[in-house]
């Protein structure tokens, strides 16, 4: 995967996750101009990975709310090399099974808890975008950013609703 931006060497990936079959706007919007978007899971409709698909390549994977004919084809794990980072998308990072940093995996996307969190262990970012679909209790509605420059891979994670 190549960057549109001939003048960097950066890879823009939107991070998204359990949207629940809501589409915000504030979610496109914040997802424009992205390289490529991955969505951690919980999709419940078509129609939400084809309005992602506009804006850029998608990678998603099957959460424990997608279910019927639409969500049959998705992997409940996703494996994607972006520059020279290897990034592993689970749903619920219970499932994750293995040691990521034994098979070389850089970055591990994962959804589910509907809690934004960005943490480091043994040299692997585990990224959670937290949850851009329906509010759930107080926690924030928000989506991630990771960038990706070589073997290096940063992330972040905004609210999408102020």
């Amino acid at each position: 995967m190549t960057s549109r931006n001939a003048r960097s060497s950066l890879t823009r990936i939107g991070l998204i996750s359990d949207t629940h079959n809501l589409v915000r706007p504030e979610a496109l919007q914040y997802l424009a101009g992205c390289d490529a978007i991955i969505h951690a899971g919980d999709i419940c409709h078509q129609a939400v990975l084809d309005a992602l698909t506009r804006i850029a390549p998608v990678t998603a994977v099957r959460g424990n709310n997608d279910t019927g004919e639409w969500a049959a084809s998705l992997p409940t794990h996703a494996t994607l090399t972006v520059q020279q980072v290897t990034i592993r998308v689970v749903h619920d990072i219970a499932d994750l099974g293995a040691d990521p940093r034994s098979e070389g995996v850089g970055v591990v996307v994962s959804g589910h808890s509907h809690k934004p969190s960005i943490s480091e262990r043994d040299g692997v970012l585990f990224v959670n975008p937290g949850s851009a679909g329906p509010r759930r209790f107080k926690l924030p509605v928000c989506a991630g950013m990771l960038i990706v420059d070589g073997a290096r891979a940063s992330a972040s994670f905004d609210s999408l609703l102020t």
